[in-house]
């Protein structure tokens, strides 16, 4: 008989929390789309399909692990309000970096081989986009030197 794999709850807790910046970024790069002009669609679409397959990801994984993924939340509170292509660019970058937290803190906390490759990409992959978010918004310095620290 095959016995299902165990995740601790502090890596579970983690990979949750990490989930939902995946929901919200989706929900932001919804939200930006209506600021930006249609020079960014394809960043655009290419970041938010990003995220959804990472969240798709995870829900497979916690899946595995006999857990349930955290749903998104029906809306999503911004830093800042959202009005024009500069508060637009500045959320995405938000959203990103608090992807990269969000991983960095998975990755710390756990000793899953599928969990840790999944984390790194996450971290990897978001701190990627906040880059190329700073850098379309004139945002310096373009990355930090250790992604993912708050």
């Amino acid at each position: 008989m095959n016995q299902q794999p165990t995740l601790p709850d502090d890596t579970v807790a983690a990979v949750q929390a990490a989930l939902g910046t995946e929901h919200a970024a989706i929900w932001v790069y919804g939200l930006v789309s209506a600021f930006l002009k249609a020079s960014f669609d394809a960043p655009i679409r290419d970041g938010a399909t990003a995220h959804r397959a990472r969240r798709d990801a995870i829900a497979r994984l916690l899946g595995r692990f006999g857990k349930t993924p955290e749903p998104a939340k029906a809306a999503y509170l911004t830093p800042q309000p959202v009005t024009d292509e500069a508060s637009a660019l500045a959320v995405l970058v938000t959203a990103e970096q608090d992807a990269t937290v969000a991983w960095r803190a998975a990755l710390e906390r756990c000793d899953d081989a599928d969990v840790r490759k999944t984390a790194l990409e996450g971290l990897t992959s978001a701190a990627v986009r906040a880059t190329r978010w700073r850098k379309l918004a004139g945002i310096a310095p373009l990355t930090s030197a250790q992604p993912g620290l708050p």
